[in-house]
């Protein structure tokens, strides 16, 4: 059995972060443009103990999508409070700690979304997921389920799906995986998180009892485009521009929202692939390192990677197609003609981001929720 007091005081490493705030948000879907209707942060000091808890109600502007989860409806976010008028609340509580959740990207993208929407900035700058410091520290999981994780340590879930039980639970999870780490000296998976820097909403026209997200059994929204119109050219080269029809996909987080990229590309004559294959002509990350499937298989297929920045600079200067080429449609690397239609490894859920599925925090089969 693991003595806390002893880890504490004699194998403590000195290079893990000095205090913690453990997240949940429930939200109305899983895209892009779906929001925050409730959100719970728990505050641990640097060994994991609990320091305080807070909890609200967030009203989205909108249906609150699939209350058969969550059980929150219209009446009861009739008088909570708006995103901005919690934000710097909800910011006090996350500024200067390592942001923690189950399957972090997801709680790291919709809070920077929001946070984005009100023309602000999350204090946040590193993020730790426990599915990705359970792989870490080789738990023995049936899944990488929250409940599991919380089974695992004798945790006992009274509302699942509820931020602030879902908060608690995960904290009361996190105290001995921190602790399991540091007696065994294994290094924390922590991910830089980039704020939003650029953010456009969608158009919406929400409709009472329905959720654009779950609609036709997919847990994202489809959003048809075009086939691309230009022949795939090949692989990028180094030093030399884009071609239109090449092949892109996107991994990770991006500090300009990531459809925006998406459209941009596409407007420059660029074809969006949900998934890398030997046809992919490049690779957009900022963690190349990181063991997404995408980041894996494109080390393995030897595609091309460049980051976010790169690839902002590349846009400027796209070379036109071969004017006797004919259209690109075959989707024969999971190239989207629109959004990732769906998960291609079994992830329960995904928001809008389309699949690594892990999530950029590791690679995870059977998780809550998964984002590329």
């Amino acid at each position: 059995m693991l003595d806390d007091r002893t880890t504490a005081e004699t194998m403590w490493p000195t290079a893990y972060p000095q205090g913690y705030a453990v997240v949940d948000v429930e939200t109305t879907g899983l895209a892009r443009d779906d929001r925050i209707v409730s959100a719970a942060v728990y505050r641990l000091d640097a060994q994991g103990n609990v320091e305080d808890h807070w909890y609200t109600l967030v009203n989205p502007q909108r249906d609150p999508g699939p209350v058969w989860i969550h059980g929150i409806t219209s009446d009861m976010l009739g008088d909570a409070p708006l995103f901005k008028d919690i934000a710097e609340e909800f910011a006090g509580r996350l500024a200067d700690r390592v942001l923690v959740a189950h399957n972090a990207i997801f709680d790291w993208q919709m809070i920077a979304r929001e946070y984005a929407r009100a023309a602000e900035t999350a204090p946040v700058r590193q993020r730790l997921c426990t599915i990705a410091l359970s792989k870490e520290l080789n738990l023995p999981l049936p899944n990488h389920k929250l409940e599991s994780l919380a089974a695992h340590f004798g945790v006992v879930q009274q509302r699942a799906h509820h931020a602030l039980d879902d908060a608690r639970v995960l904290a009361e999870a996190f105290r001995p995986s921190l602790h399991a780490a540091a007696r065994d000296g294994v290094r924390l998976p922590l991910l830089e998180c980039r704020p939003l820097t650029e953010w456009s909403d969608s158009p919406a026209t929400p409709r009472i009892g329905y959720q654009a997200s779950y609609r036709g059994g997919s847990w994202r929204p489809s959003r048809k485009r075009p086939p691309c119109p230009h022949p795939n050219p090949g692989r990028y080269e180094d030093g030399k521009p884009l071609k239109q029809g090449m092949r892109i996909a996107f991994s990770g987080d991006t500090s300009v929202d990531r459809e925006l990229l998406e459209d941009r590309a596409v407007e420059a004559g660029l074809h969006i692939a949900s998934s890398v294959s030997r046809l992919t002509s490049l690779l957009v990350t900022n963690d190349p390192d990181s063991a997404t499937s995408k980041t894996v298989k494109a080390k393995s297929f030897g595609t091309p990677v460049v980051d976010e920045a790169a690839f902002t600079q590349l846009l400027r200067d796209v070379a036109a197609a071969a004017q006797d080429g004919t259209a690109d449609s075959g989707p024969d690397d999971g190239a989207v003609q629109g959004r990732d239609q769906g998960p291609d490894h079994g992830a329960v859920q995904g928001p809008d981001h389309g699949p690594d599925h892990g999530c950029d925090d590791g690679p995870q089969d059977g998780a809550d929720r998964t984002a590329d």
